[in-house]
């Protein structure tokens, strides 16, 4: 079987990291695969890249950015020359690309948004143009295909494959040794209003008058750069800049959980964070938002959820978690051996289908 991965952007985020470990996966099962993209690659994904070469998939990213006509010749270049047998496109954008050609493959519509796409009207016309093209629509949570039935109706083929995360990777430790190390709170997620890092650095402002030589690390891919400076400028406005660490991406990110003293995230909508995954299996303390996205693990050990949009109760959870040790919890269903073969096997469905259809 051959199998291609569409992505906007390679970049470290959780839709496109998803997308390399089924890659990988699938290439480790005797696949061919491609992992392609709209737009060129961010340099942080090199060693990512670097990974997949290594294994034997074939990655084809553009070296600069080109207009949707472009793109679409290059898509279109692309599937014909790999010759899939099956197409993931990965998101709502490069869904509409894949499905916008006569290309002859089954594909298969990977909501991982955020948010809800089709509350934008051009999003909501296009996809009731395109959702009949789609041969699977997969939401990594039951909220997305909640929210792609009101806006578009109901897809004849509709499932939900949640994100995994990499036990090896990321198993349950004890973290390293932090008695000489001030306490530590860190989140991860791109820089966007929906991931709600000012609200972070205003907890934490509060949580230093507490919890003294604490530490603040953010990290993640800078989709906003705007935002991004507004959080370095509302350190600065609280005097807490020495205390906080305002960075990008980073790869290992299983040794920046390690490192956690707590892990937080007041994002204020999610999918399926991936982010939120590594940290259950890491085993760190969590304080999250309450939100639906995150239900499931009300009742782990070690982890509250909150409503962070309340500086105090915001606060009173840090402060709380700092406090806590390191807690293991079962994530089974919610491996990435689960999505892998979740996957695995939508791929040979659709691509059966379309064989006995042609």
């Amino acid at each position: 079987m051959r199998v291609f991965h569409l992505v906007l952007a390679p970049r470290l985020s959780g839709a496109e990291v998803l997308a390399k470990d089924l890659a990988l996966d699938q290439s480790a099962e005797g696949m061919a695969v491609c992992v392609a993209s709209l737009s060129p690659a961010h340099a942080d994904f090199q060693s990512l890249q670097d990974e997949l070469t290594g294994h034997g998939v074939q990655c084809w990213f553009p070296r600069r950015r080109h207009r949707p006509l472009r793109k679409l010749w290059n898509l279109f270049a692309a599937v014909r020359r790999f010759r899939p047998d099956v197409i993931f496109a990965h998101a709502t954008i490069p869904s509409f690309y894949a499905r916008s050609l006569p290309l002859g493959v089954p594909v298969v519509y990977v909501m991982h948004s955020a948010t809800n796409d089709f509350e934008r009207p051009l999003f909501r016309r296009i996809e009731h143009i395109l959702s009949g093209r789609a041969r699977m629509v997969i939401g990594v949570s039951q909220q997305g295909v909640t929210d792609y039935v009101q806006a578009i109706g109901a897809h004849p083929s509709m499932t939900v494959v949640p994100n995994g995360v990499d036990l090896a990777r990321f198993a349950f430790t004890d973290g390293v040794d932090c008695n000489d190390r001030p306490p530590l709170v860190v989140q991860i997620g791109r820089y966007a209003a929906v991931k709600n890092q000012l609200l972070t650095v205003r907890a934490f402002s509060e949580v230093l008058k507490q919890v003294e030589g604490a530490r603040l690390a953010l990290y993640g891919v800078v989709e906003d750069p705007d935002y991004q400076r507004a959080v370095i400028d509302l350190t600065k406005e609280l005097g807490v800049e020495d205390r906080v660490t305002v960075a990008g991406p980073r790869t290992d990110v299983a040794t920046l959980l390690s490192e956690a003293s707590v892990f937080v995230m007041p994002s204020r909508s999610e999918a399926h964070s991936v982010a939120f995954l590594e940290a259950l299996a890491s085993g760190v303390p969590i304080v999250a938002s309450k939100i639906p996205a995150f239900a499931f693990a009300n009742g782990f050990p070690g982890v509250q959820l909150v409503d962070t949009d309340d500086l105090r109760s915001y606060v009173d959870a840090v402060v709380t978690a700092l406090g806590q040790k390191r807690a293991q919890r079962s994530l089974a269903g919610l491996t990435l051996r689960d999505t892998a073969d979740r996957y695995r096997a939508i791929a040979q469905q659709v691509s059966s289908l379309a064989v006995s259809t042609r």
